[in-house]
């Protein structure tokens, strides 16, 4: 018996309009036509404005604050299934809520269980996303995850650098199997920061362990939020006798005051994916695009393809 090919169609969030963009012309395909409409208390209605009975949707969102990008994605699922979609695939290059993935304290949320249930509840079929802040956060969920790695990206950009006494370093020691598997790839030497917060967004100490006298330094994490850590690292490594600092991270959440502290800061380079548009001015910022690793996964999922051939490391 014939399989049934089910055509596709990618649609997009507000917010993330640029990365479906990319993600359309990479596939050779044209964005899916949506409305959003708006209503004066700010509440907002999606419709789908061309047929996709019996077609594999892809709902192209990263659901980064505020909480719109959240309910946009939701009321998208909800409106693709009741218009007959075949499947109903959630792209969220960034996924949000991620850091509230345990209960660490007494009476707190899981934030990141509790987007999984909503994601569910809407009727998703499958959710295609990128560097989890942990790994756990795939078995929140009752539906496939693809979890792809921004290594795939930002390994190429390292090698172009041509750095010698390359060392890899990471901000707090949470982040050390991530910077580990760099090292390791890399066959470089790695060095650990070691934090202690005061408080959310507030580091009160920071320690290195290892040596980077004379070395260039690359700094790795899942994400920068305030930049806090980022750059009292990237300044604590250079007074530890680092010739250069620079440092990369897959998600630029950025909130104010992190643009002006990176660029205070000495480090040399911020090196950012594009799973959250980035629209500050700084020189020292580059922003890498995972349009191309996302459209390949989605082409692999579509023929019943591995997508795991196309990771450098995890």
């Amino acid at each position: 018996m014939k399989s049934i090919i089910h055509p596709i169609k990618i649609f997009s969030g507000t917010k993330s309009r640029y990365m479906a963009e990319e993600i359309c012309k990479e596939l050779g395909i044209e964005l899916g036509k949506m409305n959003i409409t708006h209503f004066a208390d700010g509440e907002f209605e999606v419709s789908f404005e061309e047929p996709i009975r019996g077609c594999e949707v892809y709902l192209v969102q990263s659901t980064f604050p505020n909480c719109d990008n959240l309910m946009e994605l939701l009321l998208m699922i909800d409106a693709a299934k009741r218009a007959s979609a075949h499947s109903v695939i959630a792209v969220m290059p960034y996924f949000g809520w991620a850091r509230q993935d345990r209960k660490d304290k007494p009476r707190v949320s899981i934030g990141a269980k509790l987007v999984a249930n909503l994601l569910t509840a809407a009727g998703v079929d499958r959710v295609i996303t990128m560097d989890l802040h942990a790994d756990q956060i795939q078995g929140f969920f009752d539906v496939p995850v693809d979890h792809l790695y921004a290594s795939s990206v930002f390994i190429p950009y390292i090698q172009s650098l041509n750095l010698p006494d390359l060392c890899i370093a990471t901000p707090d020691v949470g982040g050390a199997k991530r910077a580990n598997s760099y090292a390791k790839y890399l066959n470089v030497p790695l060095v650990l920061c070691h934090k202690q917060r005061a408080k959310a967004n507030v580091v009160a100490d920071m320690t290195v362990i290892g040596d980077v006298e004379g070395k260039n330094v690359i700094l790795i994490d899942d994400m920068v939020d305030t930049a806090g850590t980022i750059s009292k690292a990237a300044d604590l490594l250079m007074s530890k006798g680092a010739k250069s600092v620079r440092a990369l991270a897959s998600h630029a959440i950025m909130s104010d005051p992190a643009t002006e502290r990176v660029n205070n800061s000495e480090m040399v380079e911020m090196i950012f994916t594009n799973s959250i548009p980035y629209t500050k001015d700084s020189k020292k910022v580059t922003v890498l695009s995972v349009a191309p690793m996302i459209a390949d996964t989605i082409s692999r999922v579509h023929n019943n393809q591995s997508i795991s051939s196309q990771y450098i490391f995890k």
